[in-house]
């Protein structure tokens, strides 16, 4: 899978989106390892699950090579 600028930039789109949080904030964020913005509008369960996941980088690069994460970021980017 490979995430290029434009590729984050879309998929960051497609969050901010459903949270309801200006992707540049999201950007800044993510880029400072803080996930503030994005928990927030998250129920409680899926914004400790989220944290947990994003402090451990073997589970990101694991779950990020699944099958449905793949075809999940060919459906948000609009890849076919």
């Amino acid at each position: 899978m490979n995430f290029n600028q434009s590729n984050m930039n879309q998929l960051l789109d497609v969050i901010s989106k459903k949270l309801g949080v200006p992707p540049e904030t999201l950007k800044k964020e993510f880029e400072q390892g803080k996930f503030d913005a994005a928990l927030k509008g998250m129920k409680t369960s899926d914004a400790q699950a989220f944290s947990q996941v994003m402090n451990n980088p073997q589970m990101i690069n694991k779950m990020m090579n699944t099958p449905q994460a793949q075809a999940l970021y060919k459906k948000l980017s609009g890849e076919k």
